[in-house]
């Protein structure tokens, strides 16, 4: 069961994913990536990269949900008098028209609702690409693939925040959603995702084969891997 990623689908890969149920779920997953502290590995790597900055850097964080973490963004560039330029990337108008609604006190956000296979993504430049929580939605050739291509895209590198699929990880996101979630999504996807998760190992074949060598591989808690790309 944990040996290797699993490929079953989960719901919030529908594109057609809208409505009250998608709100609520967006929400759910907020709260548990808050709880458990995820988030600060995204922020931590982005520390790692900006070094500090006359003119905004860019970044832009794709499968960016409804924006929850480019507001976490925005607030640590403030307190680090950093000036970023951000933008939220993903393919479903719905949820990009939520997070334009739950990120509207923040100017330096914009959004576009736009697949990141597609050229009118590929053929963007940023100076940073965030990936939380999104890469495990991939098989391990469309990752290669994309890794290629964000890495011509970037000028400064990549931050990718994602699962570590062990079986504690596995049984704990199980029984708490079973308990506290109020969304069949978040029930279904939440152990699912751990299971299209990755080890260790999966990274750094996923990694060879995109010939991607200059990086960091860091876990962290709660059962996250810290993946930094740099140029």
């Amino acid at each position: 069961m944990f040996s290797k990623r699993s490929e079953q689908i989960e719901l919030m890969d529908d594109l057609a994913f809208t409505g009250d149920e998608m709100r609520i779920t967006l929400k759910e997953l907020e709260t548990i990536n808050r709880w458990l502290g995820g988030n600060s590995a995204t922020i931590s790597g982005l520390n790692i990269l900006i070094s500090g900055n006359d003119t905004p850097t860019t970044i832009a964080d794709i499968g960016c949900g409804r924006g929850d973490m480019l507001k976490l963004m925005a607030k640590w560039a403030q307190t680090k008098g950093l000036k970023l330029r951000l933008t939220g990337i993903d393919a479903n108008r719905s949820i990009i028209d939520y997070a334009k609604e739950n990120t509207i006190d923040y100017p330096e956000i914009t959004y576009e609702c736009l697949n990141i296979f597609s050229d009118d993504f590929q053929n963007k430049k940023y100076d940073i690409i965030s990936c939380s929580l999104f890469a495990h939605h991939f098989t391990d050739q469309e990752l290669v693939a994309l890794l290629k291509t964000l890495h011509n895209q970037t000028k400064l590198g990549i931050v990718i925040n994602d699962l570590h699929r062990h079986w504690l990880a596995f049984h704990f996101i199980k029984y708490v959603t079973a308990a506290f979630s109020g969304s069949r999504m978040i029930k279904n996807d939440a152990p699912l995702s751990v299971l299209r998760s990755f080890t260790r190992d999966d990274w750094s074949r996923i990694l060879s084969l995109a010939c991607v060598k200059n990086y960091s591989l860091a876990w962290k808690w709660a059962f996250r891997w810290q993946l930094i790309i740099r140029k």
